[in-house]
């Protein structure tokens, strides 16, 4: 079965750090950019970051610039997203999504479960 299981959420005070993973399995991996979107409450669903798998370029909103990091560790059918600085602006959840090389969450192949990510002192 197609799953991409996230996990590294919780809760971490302003200025901290937090690390997502997304494990993938159940289709081709290396033939997806694998990403990360999120849903802040009473907000739609926004993309946060993006691996493009063919030229391993990166993309990120321009809100978390800077500040997160995404890498991919095609051997371990993994993404991550090293999240850097936390504002509690950045509170929502994170949802890993393939294709992340869209223009509409709508476009979204697969999805994570979601990880809760909280920012507050």
């Amino acid at each position: 079965q197609v799953q991409l299981v996230e996990s590294g959420g919780g809760l971490v005070q302003p200025g901290g750090s937090l690390r997502l993973s997304c494990a993938a399995s159940g289709f081709a991996f290396d033939d997806y950019a694998i990403g990360w979107f999120r849903q802040a409450p009473g907000k739609g669903r926004e993309a946060v970051s993006c691996f493009n798998n063919e030229n391993s370029r990166t993309f990120y909103a321009d809100s978390v610039k800077g500040r997160f990091t995404i890498s991919r560790d095609n051997a371990k059918n993994t993404v991550y997203l090293q999240m850097n600085g936390l504002k509690p602006e950045d509170t929502a959840v994170y949802y890993c999504a393939a294709d992340c090389l869209v223009t509409s969450p709508d476009m979204v192949k697969y999805w994570g479960q979601g990880a809760q990510v909280t920012v507050s002192s």
